[in-house]
């Protein structure tokens, strides 16, 4: 079976004392985060970093690791693939904030709690817990 490990994060940034956290809006119209896969002699850290910065434009910094979500789906051309994807919760450092346009729709800052709310009324379920444990280590649930 193939095994493939994807990166990424939970962004957060403090503005006039208030905390954001970053969303992504996807093709779909789905609420997500930012996660892509590991590219040769990456560290997974680096590709959480990189995605994030390919995806949104933001210039992360890891500050603590927060899930490790693993499933398996099937790929037309590889058959069964088993998936790991490595979630951080990252500060959001220098950069504009700018969708990937051929990936995703868009990205923006929301206050925790219509974060949450978004997560829970149009998010993937697999999400929940990572975005739980990364307002829980901010200090807001």
């Amino acid at each position: 079976m193939q095994k493939e490990i994807s990166a990424g994060g939970v962004v957060y940034r403090k503005r006039d004392g208030q905390l954001e956290i970053q969303l992504i809006e996807d093709r779909f119209g789905r609420m997500t985060l930012a996660k892509g896969k590991m590219e040769p002699g990456e560290t997974i850290e680096q590709t959480a970093l990189r995605e994030i910065q390919e995806e949104t434009g933001i210039i992360g910094r890891l500050v603590a690791p927060l899930q490790i979500i693993s499933y398996v789906y099937e790929h037309a051309q590889l058959g069964t693939v088993q998936k790991e994807v490595h979630y951080y919760l990252v500060e959001a450092g220098e950069g504009q904030l700018q969708a990937q346009v051929e990936e995703i729709t868009g990205v923006a800052w929301y206050e925790p709690t219509q974060a949450w709310q978004l997560q829970l009324d149009s998010g993937y379920d697999n999400n929940d817990e990572v975005l739980r444990l990364a307002l829980e280590k901010l200090g807001v649930k």
